[in-house]
């Protein structure tokens, strides 16, 4: 088998159509910034009001950055004045040791910032590191890996960021913008033909997705013309057959159960797409580090 090469970074082009809007980033952290200041940072109040530093934030692992916005909003919240001088974007892979931020302003700010800053920046760029690996397990392979809805509560929009910044690609946002038929759905509907007619009637023109959990029901499926199918749980030789079967009909999405030691094989039974709920839910957070250059002034 070829060794599969890495992802190339994300243009600067894609992430800025991904990234949320500036005011619901601003609202996102008002509300960080509240469960972690609340009424006010007792510990910074025993430093000088006047002092000033610089610092600067480091990486301890190799990683894909993320969250910058984020982390630029959480000082420009508590003070405007503090500036930050970035050496790396959003999306771009980075080294154990390298310097991410260098930041300059009131200490206060600065230190009372710090955790929240990082928290999303660490978060976030585990999100995106995790992405990127398993986009680089498939690449050169036609085929899109996808999340899910599968994220940490509160931080939809900026999970579903971090997963492009990895180089993965975004499913429905949320139960609003796209019709996904699941098994309890088509169980009330009495069949899945009856689930797509009654999709199709409620939501004209709303992409419709259906969860089929056998060949038979695939079938099924396309019979109707359904646009998009999603393989529950189907084996590699069953998804093999299933690509065999819609013949290029409807885009197929793998899922369910996908482990990444598994991920090139799934790629290459020819679905168009992979849906993975790890990519969002088991996160570790990458090791970063904020760091005083100058304490005082």
């Amino acid at each position: 088998m070829p060794t599969a090469v890495p992802t190339p970074d994300p243009s600067a082009e894609v992430l800025s159509r991904c990234l949320p809007p500036l005011d619901l980033i601003a609202a996102q952290v008002r509300d960080a910034l509240a469960e972690d200041v609340g009424t006010g940072d007792l510990t910074a109040g025993l430093l000088p009001a006047d002092a000033t530093a610089r610092a600067e934030v480091i990486t301890r692992e190799d990683a894909v950055l993320c969250g910058r916005a984020w982390f630029d909003e959480v000082f420009r919240q508590l003070d405007p004045e503090v500036s930050i001088d970035w050496q790396a974007r959003d999306g771009e892979s980075v080294q154990a040791g390298q310097r991410l931020c260098g930041l300059e302003g009131r200490l206060r700010p600065l230190l009372t910032g710090e955790r929240t800053a990082l928290n999303y920046l660490q978060l976030l760029s585990g999100t995106a590191t995790r992405a990127r690996r398993y986009t680089d397990a498939v690449a050169g392979l036609p085929v899109r890996l996808l999340d899910t809805r599968k994220t940490l509560p509160g931080l939809r929009r900026q999970q579903k960021y971090a997963v492009v910044c990895g180089g993965g690609h975004n499913h429905r946002m949320g139960l609003f913008d796209a019709i996904l038929i699941k098994e309890n759905h088509i169980s009330a509907a009495g069949s899945i033909s009856a689930a797509i007619a009654a999709a199709r009637r409620l939501a004209e023109g709303v992409a419709v997705e259906i969860e089929v959990e056998s060949l038979a029901g695939l079938r099924e499926a396309l019979g109707v013309g359904v646009e998009r199918v999603l393989l529950d749980n189907f084996g590699l030789s069953e998804l093999t057959r299933a690509v065999a079967l819609s013949a290029g009909r409807a885009r197929l999405e793998a899922s369910g159960g996908i482990r990444f030691e598994q991920l090139r094989a799934i790629a290459e039974t020819g679905v168009d797409d992979i849906s993975i709920g790890g990519l969002t839910k088991h996160v570790e957070a990458v090791d970063l580090s904020m760091r005083l250059l100058t304490p005082s002034a």
